[in-house]
């Protein structure tokens, strides 16, 4: 006698929620929070190029596709090379980063995981040398408001698609 084989197809997955989408008024706020904090950093005398870097650097510690999209972009437009952006993961080990963005890196990575203690003090003692308690703060309030847009975009599972080659 045969057994019967039967195919077992995998459920597709859920459908994730779009928080951003169902919940416009709080994604409202938070992209309010980022405009702010943008502003500071300016104010602070931060380049663009320093606040995307630490958007980047974040968003590949969280594995956020979607905000590595954008930002990755944003960064270009704003005077950053292809050299540094591919050298960011390994920033450590180059010399292309300045005193400032390696000091403000650090911090940004001592933020997004902020139960290193060992981790922060460091960061935090480098950026003493090198950034004003304006620019600290600056660079703080970017990481942790990345952070915040890396959870909606991972949580919603935001689409990155293919650019066309030109």
């Amino acid at each position: 006698m045969s057994e019967a084989t039967t195919e077992v197809t995998a459920a597709p997955a859920p459908r994730r929620v779009f928080i951003d989408k169902r919940s416009p008024q709080a994604y409202r706020a938070l992209r309010a929070t980022a405009e702010s904090v943008r502003a500071g950093a300016a104010d602070a005398g931060l380049d663009r190029t320093l606040v995307e870097l630490v958007n980047l650097r974040v968003s590949q510690i969280n594995g956020c596709a979607y905000c590595l999209h954008v930002h990755t972009g944003a960064a270009l437009r704003a005077g950053d090379t292809a050299q540094r952006l591919g050298a960011l993961p390994a920033w450590r080990d180059t010399e292309v980063f300045t005193p400032q963005e390696r000091a403000a890196l650090a911090l940004a990575e001592a933020t997004t995981d902020p139960a290193d203690a060992a981790l922060q003090e460091d960061a935090y003692s480098e950026a003493r040398r090198v950034l004003t308690d304006e620019q600290i703060s600056a660079v703080i309030w970017v990481a942790i408001t990345i952070n915040a847009f890396n959870r909606v975009s991972i949580l919603s599972k935001h689409p990155v698609r293919p650019i066309p080659v030109r």
